[in-house]
């Protein structure tokens, strides 16, 4: 890639997701990319480029604008996009989930956060790389399951979909999330909690544990099945009788 504006990082990801779909070339894309992106390309743009985006713009390569009739197949593209993404197989830096039954954690519900990186909530619900979904009561959690949100930019709505990953979710932390979408996730049954300042997933938890273990808002309380009585003594701090 000499003569291009292009870090090393980002052209050895670039390479590598061309080399995972028969047929393309590391021309082809750059040229896609950079339609699609704009240059000069990095990692934090390609962190944006979506299954929808490789499969219009490589379509057109091959004289099908809408992309559909191409040879390529969609399972190199997606994983071409987690390639662009950063997100393979061998990231040594996602944590390891551990084994779960219902009824392992008692008095548990189930929390999803938002992630691109590591053990991170750092994720904007529409464009993040994965959900962590983790198993929480007052005193223990567990990370459960790792859900990739790559097959989101497949369907017709994509927020409706990325909400039905986390549909087993009670509640669910995100960066940031629009009014729209925010809808979607409640109509799935799961109460979305924005978190701006997002952070490490565990410790997140642990505050979110506090919450729990202390006097709950009625929304939590709910969740947790307290009693409507009890849950607006809890709320206004009200002595027991």
């Amino acid at each position: 890639m000499s003569g291009l504006n292009i870090d090393r990082d980002t052209a050895l990801r670039i390479a590598l997701a061309a080399r995972s779909m028969p047929d393309i070339d590391l021309p082809s894309l750059i040229e896609v990319l950079n339609d699609r992106l704009g240059p000069p390309l990095d990692l934090q743009k390609l962190s944006r480029i979506t299954v929808t985006d490789l499969k219009t713009g490589l379509g057109s390569l091959d004289g099908e604008e809408d992309g559909e009739d191409i040879s390529i197949g969609l399972d190199p593209m997606k994983l071409a996009v987690r390639i662009l993404w950063g997100e393979t197989d061998e990231d040594d830096n996602l944590p390891k989930p551990e084994a779960y039954q219902d009824g392992d954690i008692p008095g548990s519900i189930r929390v999803g956060i938002s992630s691109n990186s590591g053990n991170n909530l750092d994720g904007h619900f529409g464009s993040c790389l994965r959900f962590l979904v983790y198993q929480v009561s007052a005193t223990d959690m567990r990370l459960i399951d790792i859900r990739s949100a790559a097959e989101a930019d497949l369907s017709d709505d994509r927020n409706a979909f990325r909400a039905s990953i986390v549909k087993d979710c009670d509640v669910l932390y995100v960066v940031s999330v629009g009014g729209p979408a925010a809808a979607k996730i409640i109509r799935a049954g799961i109460y979305p909690l924005k978190r701006i300042e997002g952070g490490e997933a565990p410790e997140v938890i642990k505050q979110f544990q506090q919450v729990m273990s202390g006097s709950p808002p009625p929304w939590l309380a709910k969740i947790l099945g307290v009693t409507a009585g009890q849950r607006l003594k809890n709320y206004r701090g009200d002595d027991e009788d």
